[in-house]
């Protein structure tokens, strides 16, 4: 790979004709990019990061990896997808020369762990895994043996200051449970979070499990992108708990994506051993881990 470059893009529209053939190559791995640039694309509007970008890194004009800066919430991580070494070490010296401050990246490993490891290099700091994910397929679907009682209905306009509410203590809750300090809770408290929501109740998009007092536990779920449907997030309040409630609801929603010709993923925290023991009983599969780190100086984040 002696002639890497790297482009950036404003328009999600070029991104995905440019990045067309990476992307289709790996549909699953590339649910998290892939599922925002189709977004951005119908929207007709950035999603409100001061750093609104895609990008593409490429080897004689053959894309070989790909990335983006979208996020509305501060740190605005990069997030980043497979690639070879080379090209996550391009991408970083290209972000480096932008001038933009990084100081968290999110993505697929080892590609991340390359990437946060030469803006160290160049920038200084210590990249430390905050958060490690895992990204799961469905394989065999194997429904609960006992279905939660209540039914799972869509979410209504009636319902959105309850789904915006249970959206970030979702984001919270998974902090808490897996003992950390506020790792991405901040991807949940700011006002973009109403418009998804919003955007996902035009669509239906998110579900309500209920039963005879009322709503218990949320699914939700992105739109379709390269064929693969990606659940999340999944929350039940702490004090509806362990009545399978989330299983039932997502053995359902998963087995009437893969009935509409979708693949199913979802991610998981590594951190938290019950969602994954729940996931890998419904019978999804691991494909790839995913982290997110932060770059810190011994006096603190950079």
């Amino acid at each position: 790979m002696a002639d890497l470059g790297v482009r950036f893009l404003g328009d999600p529209v070029a991104f995905l004709e440019q990045a067309g053939r990476y992307l289709d190559e790996r549909p699953v791995t590339a649910t998290v990019v892939a599922t925002v640039a189709e977004r951005w694309r119908r929207s007709g509007h950035a999603p409100g990061s001061p750093y609104d970008w895609f990008a593409v890194v490429e080897d004689d004009g053959e894309v070989v990896g790909a990335a983006m800066r979208t996020a509305a919430f501060e740190p605005h991580p990069i997030y980043v997808l497979d690639q070879p070494e080379d090209a996550a070490r391009a991408l970083a010296r290209a972000v480096v020369e932008r001038g933009e401050p990084v100081t968290s990246v999110n993505g697929l490993r080892p590609a991340v762990d390359v990437l946060a490891a030469e803006v160290a290099r160049l920038r200084g700091g210590d990249p430390q895994v905050d958060l490690h994910m895992r990204l799961f397929e469905l394989g065999t679907l194997r429904p609960p043996a006992e279905v939660a009682t209540g039914r799972l209905r869509r979410v209504e306009d009636d319902d959105l200051d309850l789904a915006v509410d249970w959206f970030r203590r979702f984001h919270r809750d998974a902090d808490k449970q897996a003992g950390r300090t506020a790792a991405h809770s901040a991807e949940g408290e700011g006002d973009e979070v109403v418009d998804d929501v919003r955007a996902r109740i035009a669509i239906g998009t998110i579900w309500l499990w209920e039963d005879d007092g009322g709503p218990r536990h949320l699914t939700a779920a992105n739109p379709p992108a390269l064929g693969v449907v990606r659940i999340g997030p999944v929350f039940t309040p702490a004090e509806h708990r362990g009545r399978g409630y989330a299983a039932s609801a997502v053995s359902q929603i998963a087995a009437d994506q893969r009935a509409a010709g979708h693949r199913v993923v979802l991610f998981t925290d590594q951190a938290n051993p019950v969602s994954n023991r729940l996931y890998l009983g419904l019978g999804f599969e691991a494909v790839v881990d995913t982290a997110h780190l932060a770059l810190h100086r011994e006096t603190g984040p950079l």
